[in-house]
């Protein structure tokens, strides 16, 4: 009966950390992608390239999100504070590369960790992985050329 009990008790702890980095890695891509939208949206105008993303980031859900925030622990966050690199930015194109980039690893944070129970929504973040790679490479040689 002890056994047992340790057992499940590493299953809670297990499922309980799971669930923390996957609160973490969908808010970081809902507000990379956030980012990226606004720069467009009131930076440059772009309709287009703002409401796709728009639309990409209203993907950006699973089902059980009350579960993800009882696992939220944001003031405990051992790296919470910011990298002297994470605090400077040139310009503008600066900031959508880098916010592209924290998005684009969300994806793939979230597609591994999605693979321990449900392969289904992990080939979802895998796919939007991969439309935002070719939206990165849309938007640069489209606005930011120069």
């Amino acid at each position: 009966m002890e056994f047992l009990i340790q057992k499940n008790n590493i299953r809670n702890a297990q499922d309980s950390q799971t669930l923390r980095i996957l609160d973490a890695n969908l808010n970081r891509l809902r507000e990379g992608i956030r980012v990226v939208e606004d720069i467009l949206r009131y930076g440059f105008s772009h309709k287009d390239f703002a409401l796709s993303l728009k639309n990409l980031r209203h993907q950006c859900r699973i089902a059980n999100s009350l579960e993800l925030l009882n696992t939220r622990d944001s003031l405990k966050d051992v790296l919470k504070t910011s990298t002297k690199n994470e605090q400077q930015r040139e310009n503008l194109k600066a900031i959508f590369i880098a916010n592209f980039k924290r998005a684009q690893e969300s994806a793939r944070v979230l597609e591994e960790i999605l693979k321990l129970d449900n392969t289904q929504e992990s080939e979802r973040f895998k796919n939007i992985r991969y439309t935002l790679y070719a939206l990165e490479k849309d938007i640069l040689t489209t606005i930011f050329t120069s």
